[in-house]
């Protein structure tokens, strides 16, 4: 394969159908330590597609369950001190016991304590690094001109920095946008689809992240892991969209969509 070649996925694709498969058959418990915002939504995304949400954000509780699930995401979108404590006794636990994480780093760059957090958090090599191109630039060290949680950037344009941040970190890295890039520093995969009205229902990103970390309980790499939440988003959504006469109706259909794909 050529360095700058950009493999194409769209549905329906084997490889993702058989992956979706096996986590319906599987329902991977999925710890989810996310934001405030997106909980209740994210929890309903992942009962749709057939994981197991659980939402375990207790310091005193986050290492023993992180040690036990299939995967875990860890979303900073609304981090505190003490959820930043929670996140560090879970990702150290899925450290030492071989669970796959996905890290979300909401608005990395943009202000300066959850900044330190997501740095922090870096060192214990996250499975999977899901972000929107602001967020992949500004990890990567160049300016990505964020407004808030939003990108001012095309995803396209964060390309060589999720290379660069995937070869650094060991991680793939997964950019969101008008097409998602998903790569794990030499392979990279455009999965275009989807529709602009998901980016005006709050939790549908964070949410990504999340089936990410399900899709990892039953798919050991997370490359294909990765492929395989953001193709099912892309579809899922355009699907929906096309049914749905504005961002109220849109919410539920994609949850039926998610739920009904493949059926």
């Amino acid at each position: 394969m050529n360095k700058n070649e950009i493999i194409e996925r769209i549905w329906p694709d084997p490889e993702v159908a058989k992956d979706l498969a096996e986590l319906r058959k599987h329902s991977p418990l999925t710890h989810v330590i996310t934001n405030i915002v997106v909980t209740n939504w994210t929890a309903n995304v992942l009962l749709a597609i057939g994981a197991s949400p659980a939402m375990v954000i207790a310091e005193e509780e986050a290492g023993d369950f992180a040690k036990i699930a299939g995967g875990l995401l860890i979303n900073v979108g609304t981090v505190t001190p003490n959820d930043a404590k929670a996140m560090r006794v879970a990702v150290e636990s899925a450290r030492e016991t071989g669970t796959p994480w996905v890290l979300d780093p909401v608005a990395a760059g943009a202000l300066a304590f959850r900044t330190e957090v997501v740095k922090e958090l870096l060192d214990f090599k996250p499975a999977v690094i899901r972000g929107n191109a602001s967020e992949i630039l500004a990890l990567g060290g160049a300016s990505g001109g964020g407004k808030g949680v939003e990108s001012t950037a095309r995803s396209y344009d964060a390309l060589e920095s999720a290379k660069q941040l995937s070869v650094k970190t060991g991680a793939v890295v997964a950019v969101s946008g008008e097409v998602d890039y998903v790569t794990d520093g030499r392979t990279v995969f455009a999965v275009p689809g989807g529709d602009p009205i998901m980016t005006k229902v709050t939790g549908v990103g964070c949410s990504l992240g999340a089936l990410i970390a399900s899709f990892l309980g039953v798919q050991k790499d997370p490359l294909a892991a990765s492929v395989a939440a953001s193709l099912i988003f892309a579809v899922a959504g355009a699907r929906a969209a096309k049914e749905s006469k504005g961002t109220g109706s849109f919410a539920v259909n994609f949850l039926d969509q998610l739920s009904n794909l493949g059926v």
